[in-house]
């Protein structure tokens, strides 16, 4: 069983920049592709950025393409999650996730574990 706790999320202001953090436990991380999603206020939960088992694979949705970077630590359990130029449109909850396999996916139901979300709010 894989548990995810993320941490990193805030308020700023426009144009400022966080760094989300997700810690995983409970199995060997380096067979997970992990992956971020975002779900604002009435709206389905939306891909944001994923990155292979060994790093060396990342995708973006376009909305945050050059504004975000996704990074793992694999010795550390940890996959990153920073983000620039922050837009008061990036305002959502962010949620860590977890695939057990080789394809990065960008959809949410290819996703098999998930954290339980970490507010980051964009001033404007």
């Amino acid at each position: 069983q894989v548990q995810l706790v993320e941490s990193g999320g805030g308020l700023v202001q426009a144009g400022g920049s966080l760094r989300l953090s997700c810690a995983a436990s409970g199995t060997t991380f380096n067979w997970y592709t992990m992956g971020w999603f975002r779900q604002a206020p009435g709206q389905d939960r939306k891909f944001v950025s994923a990155i292979s088992r060994s790093g060396g694979t990342t995708r973006y949705a376009d909305s945050v393409k050059g504004r975000f970077t996704i990074s793992r630590d694999n010795r550390q359990n940890t996959v990153y999650l920073q983000m620039n130029s922050l837009k008061p449109e990036d305002t959502a909850v962010y949620f860590c996730t977890a695939s057990h396999g080789i394809v990065v996916p960008t959809t949410a139901s290819e996703y098999g574990y998930w954290g339980q979300g970490t507010q980051v709010t964009v001033s404007s």
